[in-house]
């Protein structure tokens, strides 16, 4: 069996599809995108494709190390984003060639589900206390929130007053047990992040996620020490070595390595047992489309560390496309009382749409990340 074509579908809201087909008829799908940046992702893959044509995609470690030591110049967001998508379209080949979900040929499964959270207030959250409301009777018990707009380097309370008054209205509605993911987005540096992690502490978030930029890592260190609030970052670091250093210093307590960013299903499997092995627990970002969540999941299958799973249904990016629109059965996630069931379908065990993502990948999108400004005009983070 040989890799003989590689197709390439950009469609929206802001997602790249990977359809990789075989000499003999078996076809995966992969999600090898970055946010923002998919035609230079799409560039990435093609160029990778003449590694990978007349290949055999059962080798994926053997691929996977070609794809991403073959170059000089290695790591960062768009390689290990364009690897990403295809190792997991290998997965989704491997799988159905044995007639088995991922997780099975990844040591078995060692939980019947995962619990899942979704996303409340945008990126400039407001009525959060009524989406959180939306979510509880949906039956989710936990979300996740960006806490703040910009913030310069030293700002005013009242952002941070605004800040914490909308966690207290979600921990009103959701009561002591609802789990509140906080996401800084990066958007914080250290000097506002250790005044918000100390005003937030009463409110018992579920995490801090991304309190400062990940090149800023070495402040997360100083900024525990105004918190007992658990820590988590890693959606915007790549590949095992790029988790080590903060694995080695115990300075987070939950990473979020992306499956369709830090290279792939078995790469993210990696990281996670790097992480168990300094009691860290796994938390998977996740906020794109249907591919990566079942990525996602076999991840979290077989991650003993594993605790909960971002996934983006029904977030404020997927205005005129969701998660469920390129499937051929809706009801491939099956959610439960704040869970979601194991896949157990062969491969990724989701079933494409391939009819519709042909005819949506006529329109494709040209989604950029919005730029920010301080109110003095330098540049804010998104």
């Amino acid at each position: 069996m040989k890799i003989k074509k590689m197709e390439l579908f950009k469609v929206p809201p802001r997602w790249l599809f990977l359809k990789i087909t075989t000499d003999d008829g078996l076809s995966g799908w992969g999600e090898p995108v970055v946010e923002g940046r998919a035609d230079t992702v799409k560039t990435a893959v093609e160029e990778l494709s003449e590694y990978l044509i007349g290949q055999n995609p059962l080798r994926i470690e053997d691929l996977w190390q070609v794809m991403y030591r073959g170059g000089f110049y290695r790591g960062g967001p768009i390689l290990t984003s364009a690897i990403s998508g295809i190792e997991q379209a290998l997965w989704d080949i491997k799988g159905k060639y044995y007639n088995a979900p991922v997780y099975e040929l990844l040591g078995g499964a060692c939980r019947d589900k995962i619990k899942v959270y979704n996303w409340i207030g945008g990126d400039r959250p407001t009525d959060v206390k009524l989406a959180a409301q939306k979510q509880i009777e949906a039956g989710f018990t936990a979300v996740k929130m960006n806490g703040t707009e910009e913030m310069h380097y030293i700002d005013s309370f009242s952002k941070v007053e605004e800040v914490i008054e909308r966690i207290a209205a979600v921990r009103e509605v959701g009561g002591s047990d609802f789990g509140i993911g906080i996401d800084f987005h990066g958007r914080v540096h250290k000097s506002m992040a250790k005044v918000l992690a100390k005003e937030l502490e009463p409110y018992r978030p579920m995490f801090i996620e991304e309190p400062v930029l990940p090149e800023n890592n070495e402040a997360l260190k100083e900024i525990a020490r105004y918190t007992s609030a658990p820590i988590a970052t890693g959606e915007r670091m790549y590949t095992r070595w790029g988790f080590k250093g903060i694995l080695q210093e115990g300075i987070v307590d939950i990473i979020q390595p992306d499956v369709s960013h830090a290279g792939g299903i078995l790469e993210t499997r990696k990281i996670a047992a790097m992480a168990e092995a300094y009691d860290i627990a796994l938390a998977p970002h996740c906020p794109l489309g249907p591919i990566a969540l079942a990525s996602c999941l076999h991840v979290d299958a077989c991650s003993p560390n594993a605790f909960i799973q971002e996934q983006s249904l029904g977030i404020h990016y997927n205005e005129g496309s969701d998660l469920l629109d390129y499937l051929l059965d809706t009801k491939s996630f099956s959610y439960k009382d704040g869970y979601v069931s194991l896949p157990t379908g062969t491969g990724l065990g989701i079933d494409i749409n391939e009819d519709k993502i042909r005819e949506v990948s006529e329109i494709g999108h040209n989604w950029r990340n919005p730029v920010w400004r301080h109110h003095d005009g330098t540049v804010a983070e998104w």
